[in-house]
């Protein structure tokens, strides 16, 4: 006798979690424990941590989807430790060590010489342990088969790059980048720069556009707002609008609403072409839009669950 499958109660939630992502866990495991806890029907979060890392993940959850290329592309910050005179594989701990070397004296004054050649529009080659997809894999399977993979360079952009602490074959760097930095790349190009090789040791974010100061949730106190509930996990989630708070903003009336969430384009006069702009009705966001030539069209729409599917 065949027993019925149990099914999980998904159901439509809108919002976004800014999780603490733990040490050890994939952002992508850690997605997944947070979706069950919400009970939520889809999920997605905005760029990878690797495993090693800690810090701040924006999960999405329902319409917030939606919205997770563009937090993807904003800019990001780091704080990272780098061990000197040990080159790994994958350019961090969790790697096979390739070689040692001796580390040499060094004061600040030369360690900021080599960060000037790191800021501002760099080349950098990605770590083959990643998951950027080459042929439509990601790198780092390739890599653990035991292939060769050659990975081109790519252009990064690193705003701001300090030494925050010099100590005992260590360096502890605080990092602005944009999208598509790779910080085990810059800690192991600069280990060749400075003459001794090193990989990343300790790496978090602290923050990521738009959430430059965000209040994150770790998964434990997460996990405890979920024993009474799903419905007690409000209290972590942000509404979807937070994840637009670095765009222009446009607010129409009851009518301009209803048309532009029909898709249709509208006359805005006296407003400036803008690639990207959210689009609000009452405070409540409707949608993306562009603006051209003073004819704003609908690029993204949103359609809302009642407080966020957690009713």
């Amino acid at each position: 006798m065949n027993r019925p499958r149990c099914t999980v109660p998904w159901r439509s939630v809108d919002g976004i979690i800014l999780l603490d992502k733990p040490l050890g866990l994939s952002s992508n495991k850690a997605l997944q424990r947070v979706r069950h806890l919400l009970l939520a029907e889809k999920g997605g979060h905005t760029g990878s941590l690797d495993p090693l890392a800690t810090g701040l993940l924006p999960l999405c959850f329902g319409e917030a989807t939606k919205i997770a290329g563009l937090m993807l592309a904003g800019h990001k910050a780091y704080e990272t430790t780098a061990r000197l005179g040990t080159i790994t594989d994958s350019a961090d701990a969790d790697g096979q060590v390739l070689e040692q070397r001796p580390v040499p004296q060094l004061d600040a004054e030369q360690i900021e010489r080599e960060l000037r050649a790191f800021r501002g529009r760099i080349l950098q080659r990605p770590p083959i342990y990643s998951a950027l997809k080459q042929g439509g894999e990601p790198l780092y399977l390739k890599a653990r088969r035991g292939e060769a993979v050659d990975v081109p360079e790519r252009e990064a952009e690193v705003f701001q790059l300090d030494l925050l602490e010099l100590g005992d074959g260590f360096l502890r760097l605080r990092i602005e980048c944009g999208s598509g930095t790779y910080v085990r790349s810059l800690v192991a190009d600069l280990g060749e720069a400075l003459g001794c090789g090193a990989h990343v040791e300790v790496l978090r974010r602290v923050w990521a556009e738009p959430f430059r100061k965000p209040r994150m949730w770790t998964l434990d106190q997460i996990e405890a707002l979920s024993e009474a509930g799903p419905n007690d996990l409000r209290v972590a989630m942000l509404p979807l609008e937070a994840g637009l708070a670095g765009l222009p903003a446009i607010e129409l009336d009851d009518t301009l609403a209803m048309r532009f969430n029909q898709g249709q384009r509208l006359r805005m006069t006296g407003q400036a072409d803008a690639d990207q702009v959210a689009v609000l009705h009452a405070g409540k966001a409707q949608g993306m839009a562009s603006i051209e030539h003073g004819m704003l069209r609908p690029t993204r729409r949103f359609l809302h669950a009642t407080d966020f599917g957690l009713g």
